[in-house]
């Protein structure tokens, strides 16, 4: 698992604060930060704890997460400079200070807990939202930053690129969709609780994030089973022909959407978080990873009918316009990004 000290991580770090974001409004703010040991949420909790070593910041981080035990390898000694919630977002959240900001990313995401556990992806992006809510309706928050999903935006025929206004369909009764669902129901609750009680909030519809600290075992998407076989010298094996198109964001780059969100997006508005720049097939992807890798291990193709867990949806490009505004662009490109990823996979982890 990775962490705070790990030389990647320094790095990435330093590059993201050196961007064009307005940092100095975190100023002595206190940030909440759900799902904290996640990889989108564990950077932004780097993030802040790096604004107050580099900039003197005094911002006040509050961790949730339900493992004391992860939270102290992901953030090490620098846990001691933060509040943690060690508990259940399903449970009521119990916090009696002031909240300025909330990054809410709590709830799993992969194929592998589509498929387990559905009841607790619905849980966690349902109760879990509306605990968040009914803290930031009692603790005078400013915003709430929610890591929501391209997956809300369903099946849209005939559409080549995908802008917030857009949706399409999506089938309850299909079993995987127990994950866009509630995520839809989630942006609908943050609605409901903008109209009644003015609790501002932003929906980040983020594509195929993937970076240091990524869960690679028992995940089951293809950049994290494809880096999982990679790098401990297996063959990738693909259950289709790899034809299909996917695009990836960096880690930074995604972080760097979601403070620019975060500090000056529009009151209840979506922006779509995605690199688009460098669409790939999965085949390609696939031999790209063993090459940077650097084992002798090959990829193959067999072909199955089961295709459980995973969206069966054709690859339509996310429009980002609206986050541009905000000053946004991708900066890592796929080679720079798989190269620090592995490398920091290969590494392991450094002492906290």
């Amino acid at each position: 698992m990775i962490n705070y000290r790990h030389p990647q991580v320094q790095a990435d770090l330093a590059e993201l604060i050196a961007q064009n974001i307005p940092w100095s409004d975190l100023k002595d703010k206190t940030v909440l930060i759900t799902g904290a040991t996640g990889m989108l949420a564990s950077y932004v909790g780097f993030t802040l704890l790096y604004l107050n070593a580099q900039m003197n910041l005094n911002i006040r981080p509050i961790f949730l997460a339900r493992s004391e035990l992860k939270l102290r390898t992901v953030y090490g000694k620098a846990l001691e400079q933060c509040h943690c919630l060690v508990q259940d977002i399903c449970k009521p959240i119990d916090y009696a200070g002031n909240i300025d900001y909330i990054f809410h990313a709590a709830g799993a995401a992969s194929p592998y807990y589509i498929l387990n556990d559905p009841v607790g992806i619905i849980n966690a992006n349902v109760e879990g939202t509306q605990n968040i809510l009914e803290l930031a309706r009692k603790n005078k928050t400013t915003n709430i930053a929610f890591a929501s999903t391209r997956e809300v935006y369903g099946r849209l025929d005939k559409k080549t690129a995908i802008t917030e206004d857009d949706i399409g369909v999506v089938d309850p009764l299909n079993p995987r969709n127990c994950y866009p669902e509630s995520k839809r129901l989630a942006e609908a609750l943050f609605m409901a609780y903008y109209t009644q009680y003015g609790i501002n909030f932003n929906s980040l519809r983020i594509a195929h994030s993937y970076g240091p600290g990524m869960q690679l075992e028992r995940d089951g998407r293809v950049m994290a089973d494809f880096l999982n076989d990679a790098v401990n010298g297996r063959d990738i094996i693909l259950k289709s022909r790899g034809e299909a198109e996917r695009a990836f964001c960096y880690i930074t780059d995604a972080i760097s959407g979601v403070f620019r969100v975060m500090l000056n997006g529009a009151p209840s508005k979506a922006y779509n978080v995605a690199n688009e720049k460098e669409p790939i097939q999965i085949i390609d992807l696939a031999n790209l990873i063993q090459k940077t890798v650097g084992n002798d291990r090959s990829v193959k193709i067999e072909l199955t009918n089961s295709q459980a867990g995973y969206t069966d949806y054709a690859r339509t490009a996310l429009v980002t316009d609206w986050l541009e505004e905000l000053g946004w662009y991708s900066k890592v490109c796929l080679e720079d990004g798989l190269t620090r990823t592995i490398q920091s996979i290969l590494d392991g982890t450094n002492e906290n």
